[in-house]
């Protein structure tokens, strides 16, 4: 087992069986996600509630088909397998950080789980040599894709949108997937897990110098582990997440910033002057991991905030506490 690097089977990995094992799981799944929205919706948007029962019904049939191909082929044992145990495969966003964002947000999650739908179909069709499993997979696919249309119907009388505004959408999220979450990990990790070495050399020390040192081996050796950790964990052919190599760049180039943020000012040779200057920039780059985590990633500022100021602080503390004893 390497450190760092996931254990979840690459999807390139998986067994005829066990793909149809995992389409089945997912099917399970995004009925239920459906039939919640359906829930949420009734009330304001009757209409809108009754598109998303008709969506979860026809997953129910997408799942019934995929079970009788999985009997004729392999038997009425079910493989357990899920989209947590399949490195890069799609994720869906918990019903309840969404259930309060009214309509548009659904519909745009709605959109995002039929196109994973279909580039998985899509991938599997691909990785299956029986015809007539590689026909229901390509079948299903081309069904995922047309509930794209369905989803479009949503807000049709409650949102006016054109075609651009969809293409927006499309590109921030592929911009989020590839860049920001993968670059807001690499601060949070470089910000966080440098301090305790480098504020307890300084106190330990109070050699500037040493203390710089030692912060700029932390932050490049950091950065280099979490640049090349995101790009093994997902090739990003199912989950959509865009180059690994880009990812790995920009976690890996926002773990040395996160770093290097406080090591930079013990450059200057007075110990309070620079350890005050390092102080004032950790407070500035926890706020602004809130700020981004709020921004891109729907986190409430406050539980943001909340979690990365006082994990940052106990880690400061930590490596104070170290160095001064």
């Amino acid at each position: 087992m390497i450190p760092g690097v996931s254990q979840r089977r690459r999807f390139s990995d998986l067994s005829e069986q066990e793909i149809l094992a995992l389409a089945i799981s997912s099917e399970e799944d995004d009925a239920r996600i459906y039939r919640i929205y359906a829930e949420q919706l009734r009330a304001d948007y009757p209409d809108s509630a009754k598109v998303f029962e008709d969506m979860a019904a026809e997953e129910d049939t997408h799942r019934r088909r995929l079970i009788e191909m999985h009997q004729q082929r392999f038997g009425d044992v079910i493989p357990l397998i899920r989209r947590e145990h399949v490195s890069g495969y799609y994720a869906r966003r918990p019903v309840w950080l969404i259930q309060n964002l009214g309509i548009e947000r659904i519909r745009e999650e709605a959109e995002m789980m039929e196109r994973d739908a279909h580039n998985f179909y899509t991938r599997a069709a691909q990785r299956t040599q029986d015809a007539t499993t590689r026909k229901l997979l390509g079948d299903l696919a081309a069904a995922e894709a047309g509930h794209t249309a369905a989803a479009d119907k949503l807000v049709g009388e409650h949102v006016d949108e054109d075609s651009r505004e969809q293409e927006a959408r499309t590109a921030h999220r592929q911009f989020v997937l590839t860049w920001v979450q993968p670059g807001l990990a690499g601060l949070m990790d470089g910000s966080v897990s440098t301090l305790a070495p480098i504020f307890a050399t300084a106190f330990a020390t109070q050699d500037t110098w040493t203390t710089f040192l030692v912060g700029l081996a932390a932050s490049v050796g950091a950065g280099i582990s979490m640049g090349f950790t995101e790009a093994a964990s997902d090739d990003g052919e199912i989950s959509g997440r865009g180059s690994p190599i880009k990812r790995g760049i920009a976690s890996g180039v926002m773990t040395a910033i996160g770093g290097l943020g406080h090591a930079l000012p013990y450059l200057i040779p007075h110990f309070w002057t620079a350890t005050i200057i390092a102080m004032i920039v950790v407070f500035v780059e926890l706020w602004a991991i809130a700020w981004i985590q709020k921004k891109y990633m729907d986190t409430p500022f406050l539980r943001a905030a909340f979690q990365v100021v006082l994990g940052g602080a106990l880690v400061f503390a930590a490596g104070v506490l170290i160095g001064s004893g």
